[in-house]
């Protein structure tokens, strides 16, 4: 059957992301997402199957555009951590309320329970990971790094950092989450810098 035309799977994708941003699991439906993008919600029935179909391709979509962002960020920074940061940021971008913030924890959560999404879920965290990884063995061959460190700790150590980083900001909810993900980055970083570059910060 040949598909409806109009509307790319891609630019569904991203408004089922922000759907379930601004309504969290109650809210996202076939109905509020093809209200975003002007469809039916037979159409989107038609290209996925059902909403379970839905949060799969979303989940397989956003294990590529993790490897995406990386690749853009890394391009646009000659520095390895400046691009780091900007990796951080920009992928927490879809969380920026605390109101988002908790609906897509609440989804992170559905994820853990369910053995497909969690697959995915997983692909996504290794995803980030592997960047995170990357990027900080470019800062350690670059000397934006202490000669000797261990760079697989330290990219467990930012990816846990990032994390706690978002819950403690939707909690105590003072200024924005970039604010807080540079910040507590940089804590974690700081250690870490060649001595000339800390005492310039």
């Amino acid at each position: 059957m040949a598909r409806p035309r109009g509307v790319e799977d891609a630019v569904i994708l991203r408004a089922t992301a922000d759907v379930m941003g601004r309504l969290g699991p109650a809210g996202l439906t076939l109905a509020a997402v093809a209200r975003e993008v002007g469809l039916v919600p037979a159409t989107l029935v038609q290209r996925f199957g059902s909403k379970r179909g839905l949060l799969l391709a979303l989940a397989d979509r956003s294990a590529a555009d993790a490897g995406e962002l990386a690749r853009r960020v890394r391009q646009e920074h000659p520095s390895a951590l400046a691009a780091l940061r900007a990796l951080t940021v920009e992928s927490a971008a879809g969380t920026a309320t605390p109101e988002r913030f908790a609906h897509h924890l609440a989804f992170l959560c559905m994820d853990l329970a369910d053995p497909e999404l969690y697959a995915r879920a997983l692909a996504v965290h290794e995803a980030h990971r592997q960047a995170v990884a990357q990027l900080l063995a470019q800062a350690a061959e670059s000397g934006e790094l202490r000669p000797g460190t261990d760079v697989p700790a330290l990219a467990d150590a930012v990816r846990a950092v990032t994390a706690g980083a978002g819950l403690n900001w939707a909690l105590e909810r003072r200024g924005t989450l970039a604010e807080r993900l540079h910040r507590d980055l940089g804590t974690l970083l700081a250690p870490h810098l060649p001595s000339s570059t800390t005492e310039a910060r």
